[in-house]
């Protein structure tokens, strides 16, 4: 393994950690950037309550906001006091100088635990010098009963 990609895949983890420090934040301007301008995220393998896609920073943007703006009357969000996306094993390949796949294990806690878990199927593609993600597939493999974050994504749909 050279030294450039130590660095590109440590770039990548960068990517990866304000990706989920962002959005369990709302830092919504921090988590739209850590896209490509034309970067999409999407559901993989999902129920009906759980189907979603944004493509563009900027769509990917005002969903996020979707999750701070809330209309006089409209229930609550998710119902977790906090969010906490723990990221586990992740196995990075480069595939070019500029672009690289990436499968990362995910775990979410909230007020009852572990509330929800999954894998994270990105590809992702160097910009400047930064590593931003093109594509991230986002495949939700178990929710605890009683989750506080099922219907979360129900709930930011207009």
């Amino acid at each position: 393994m050279t030294l450039d990609e130590l660095l590109a895949r440590e770039a990548i983890r960068d990517t990866m950690a304000q990706y989920n420090v962002s959005g369990d934040r709302l830092k919504v301007d921090a988590y739209a950037d850590c896209f490509t301008e034309d970067g999409v995220i999407q559901s993989e393998r999902a129920p009906g309550d759980y189907i979603f896609r944004y493509a563009g920073r900027e769509a990917i943007r005002a969903w996020q906001n979707r999750w701070l703006v809330r209309e006089p009357g409209d229930d609550v969000v998710h119902g977790a006091s906090f969010v906490r996306h723990h990221l586990s094993t992740s196995k990075i390949d480069l595939t070019s100088a500029t672009t690289a796949t990436a499968r990362t294990y995910w775990t979410a806690w909230t007020d009852i635990g572990p509330d929800h878990c999954g894998v994270y199927l990105d590809t992702f593609r160097k910009e400047g010098e930064r590593w931003l993600i093109a594509l991230r597939r986002v495949r939700r493999d178990w929710s605890a009963p009683g989750s506080l974050f099922v219907r979360a994504i129900a709930n930011t749909e207009r």
